[in-house]
């Protein structure tokens, strides 16, 4: 009690027993208001640091997003139409979009056109990563297939198969590209930061009137994946 009156004050003198005993209750509930004012303050300056830190992380997002984008297409822009291929400025996936160049129909085996492409295409595009390391959490070889398969086959059965095959044809293209001579001193790098994804026929290409795209739906693609969802996690952490 002495402690608490010597926190809040004693209650004023004077009076009834029974007024003096309220006011000092008062007294106690003013000074535990302003304690529960303070923490309020403190909490809300906590949550306004911590938006403004995730705000921070989201602008920077965007901003690289942009600045690999512009890079990729710097780079590469003129190989486009050449290599059927294209550059998302919203995924950062670039994708070759040709089957009749990537693999042969239930062949997991690069096609020859292909390791052309790709003895082109890898080195140039690693060094090009290489200048945004920092901020990239995983680099993607995503295989994707049309739903298609024998005629007989239920959709499960295809599904499957093709999820077999679009995993199989991803490691061959990973497994090709670490393999290249020029890659040799980059290989701890493509182990640690590149991955081989199979989706089967999970994202097909669907033209104007809602239908599959059994061609444009047979792509393979790399996506780079920044880190900008990590850090965002940190912070909600309290890291």
């Amino acid at each position: 009690m002495s402690q608490l009156r010597s926190l809040f004050g004693k209650g004023h003198s004077g009076g009834s027993g029974d007024e003096h005993h309220w006011l000092s209750v008062s007294d106690l509930m003013a000074g535990l208001m302003m304690v529960f004012l303070f923490i309020s303050i403190a909490l809300m300056r906590h949550a306004l640091l911590e938006r403004d830190r995730i705000k921070e992380v989201a602008v920077a997002y965007q901003e690289n997003q942009v600045a690999i984008y512009d890079a990729l297409m710097e780079e590469f822009e003129e190989d486009l139409e050449i290599w059927q291929a294209s550059v998302d400025d919203d995924t950062l996936a670039f994708t070759f979009q040709s089957p009749e160049v990537l693999f042969a129909t239930g062949s997991e085996a690069l096609r020859p056109r292909f390791q052309q492409i790709l003895d082109d295409f890898f080195p140039r595009y690693l060094d090009i990563l290489l200048d945004f390391s920092d901020s990239i959490n995983e680099v993607r070889v995503e295989g994707h297939t049309s739903s298609r398969w024998a005629a007989d086959s239920t959709v499960q059965e295809a599904y499957f198969n093709n999820m077999e095959l679009s995993q199989g044809r991803t490691r061959s293209v990973l497994g090709y590209l670490y393999d290249l001579p020029e890659m040799s001193s980059q290989q701890e790098w493509i182990k640690a930061n590149i991955a081989a994804v199979g989706f089967s026929s999970s994202r097909v290409v669907l033209d104007r009137e809602g239908n599959e795209d059994p061609d444009q739906s047979r792509r393979v693609s790399f996506r780079v994946i920044t880190n900008a969802e990590t850090q965002i996690r940190q912070i909600l952490d309290g890291n």
